[in-house]
């Protein structure tokens, strides 16, 4: 993929639509779940996330195609989803059946962790909307096509929902790619969602049909929990690794994290684009408040950099800056301004800013 075929703005309404399940989490704050009295609550999902880092951080045009349920509870979502200023035109509506037995709005439970105690959560997703969708159940012809559109992102989570997401995946990746459009895939491999299906291999056999279609690959399986640190080798020879298996792939962009306990990583990024590797700025004992939605903070800081033409290491960069960012703040998506960015990317500490 090289930068001059990412369509020009001005030729387009959307720059970036995902794909995904968009979820509300409840937050216990300080203490665990089954001891809080009170929630915080959140909207996000993997997929989501990047749209709304895109908008809110990045001052990009994003829409999020996904199913809700027509109650409070998804009101209450859809509400969040347009305070980020992510388009919510592409959210279907399914009726409400006083008990959700036929669709459900997604939520779920997590606790943060800290030092040796790790991050848990507990989710209750079945039955939502989205991953009743079959293939047809969007007019992806109207959404690329008639609005134009420069990158469309999915992933793995909205893969695993059911057993029929990767279909729904796949026909949106065929039309993207029909209209010349991006097209990325966040791995974000998740056991709970894979078990009922047949775990790690059938995630591994659904991921292997849909990257024939994918551009830009984000995550590398397994790589974070085989590595004992920031080993640049060792990242460098698994994307190697994918980009032979898979060789239409044109760049394939993998958070580094060495983590040492639930609230110190060490933190970086590898990416590889045009034959290249760039390795991206390294934290060495990043302090972590909430590490949820740090990888996909990465991917909407990569995705920036490609849609801006940056070159690669200002790109990758600009991923690993951003979702360090996200994992020192409350919630699964992202809070910050670009000058946050902006600032760590000049070299900026952690002074006090008067």
């Amino acid at each position: 993929m090289e930068t001059r075929n990412i369509k020009p703005a001005d030729t387009c309404r959307y720059d970036m639509i995902s794909l995904g399940e968009v979820m509300l989490r409840f937050d216990p704050g300080d203490t665990m779940i089954s001891h809080a009295d009170s929630f915080k609550v959140w909207e996000g999902g993997g997929e989501y996330n990047v749209a709304c880092a895109l908008s809110r951080c990045f001052g990009m045009r994003t829409a999020v195609a996904t199913v809700l349920t027509e109650n409070e509870i998804g009101q209450l979502i859809k509400n969040r989803i347009s305070a980020a200023g992510v388009d919510t035109s592409f959210i279907h509506w399914l009726p409400d059946d006083g008990m959700g037995e036929s669709s459900r709005n997604s939520i779920y439970f997590l606790e943060k962790g800290f030092g040796i105690r790790p991050a848990a959560g507990s989710f209750d997703r079945g039955y939502s909307g989205i991953s009743q969708v079959k293939p047809g159940g969007f007019d992806w012809e109207t959404i690329f096509g008639k609005n134009g559109l420069r990158w469309f992102h999915t992933g793995g989570i909205m893969a695993g929902l059911s057993q029929s997401s990767a279909d729904v995946i796949i026909e949106a990746m065929k039309i993207a790619r029909k209209h010349n459009i991006i097209v990325s895939y966040d791995l974000n491999y998740r056991p709970s969602l894979w078990k009922r299906f047949g775990g790690k291999e059938k995630a591994e056999q659904v991921n292997s049909t849909i990257l024939k279609h994918v551009d830009v690959l984000f995550g590398v399986e397994s790589l974070e929990r085989e590595a004992k640190g920031l080993e640049t080798n060792l990242f460098c020879s698994a994307v190697a690794k994918a980009a032979q298996k898979h060789p239409n792939l044109k760049m394939i962009a993998t958070t580094m994290r060495h983590v040492k306990t639930a609230s110190v990583n060490d933190w970086s990024g590898l990416m590889w684009y045009g034959g290249e590797f760039y390795e991206g700025i390294r934290f060495k004992q990043l302090d972590i408040y909430d590490r949820v939605g740090g990888g996909d903070g990465f991917a909407a800081g990569v995705i920036y950099g490609m849609l801006t033409n940056k070159d690669p290491k200002t790109a990758i960069d600009c991923g690993v800056v951003h979702g360090a960012l996200v994992m020192t703040t409350p919630g699964d998506n992202s809070i910050n301004s670009f000058k946050d960015v902006d600032r760590m990317l000049a070299g900026a500490g952690a002074g006090a800013i008067r």
